[in-house]
């Protein structure tokens, strides 16, 4: 799950988890640093930029990308152990590391957040009292870059401001027919299957 900052992917995550218990979500590594509330290994696994870089190096992420002057990264670990595991996984990369993770995941399913509003997208940033002003407008123009690759995502899912749940409800859709497609049902299920 991508999209701009602002575009309400956390609140989106959240209730999505509520609603499934074979979707786990795949903490990120950052280093920038915890805004009030954030717990590390719950929202984030916050490394100080060294520590970060020597995982990088070792092959430790799916992902990293350099984003507003911070690093940020899947671990790859948690990804394959829990694939293997047979859950579902849910992350919020930044839209390169999205599509760098399908590179690595063909069956991955990407999908785009936005809001009904791009002007939206400021108004919910500034609502986090967490960024300078400056900070707000690099995270608004990255928001136009990343906006430039939504047709290389599987799925958009529109972030209504009055209809919050609607949005939740259209990923539980997304989740409830990726689990039915054909090429995911194992051979030896359909094999099952034909011969009951």
């Amino acid at each position: 799950m991508s999209g701009p900052s602002g575009a309400g992917k956390d609140t989106l995550v959240e209730g999505l988890k509520a609603r499934h218990e074979r979707l786990l979500y795949s903490v990120s590594a950052t280093t920038r640093a915890p805004r009030p509330g954030e717990r590390d290994g719950i929202d984030y696994f916050f490394l100080e930029r060294a520590e970060f870089e020597k995982r990088l190096k070792t092959g430790g992420f799916l992902e990293s990308r350099e984003y507003n002057g911070h690093l940020y990264g899947t671990p790859r670990s948690f990804i394959d152990e829990t694939l293997r595991a047979g859950y579902d996984v849910v992350s919020k990369p930044e839209v390169n590391g999205a599509l760098a993770m399908q590179s690595q995941f063909p069956g991955a399913v990407l999908i785009f957040i936005v809001p009904d509003k791009f002007s939206y997208l400021r108004s919910r940033l500034e609502a986090r009292r967490t960024e300078t002003n400056e900070h707000i407008a690099a995270r608004l123009e990255i928001a136009h870059d990343e906006f430039t690759f939504v047709r290389r995502f599987d799925y958009l899912v529109i972030n209504e401001e009055a209809q919050p749940q609607q949005a939740v409800d259209d990923l539980e859709a997304i989740v409830r027919s990726e689990r039915y497609r054909i090429h995911r049902v194992p051979d030896t299920r359909l094999k099952e299957l034909e011969d009951s």
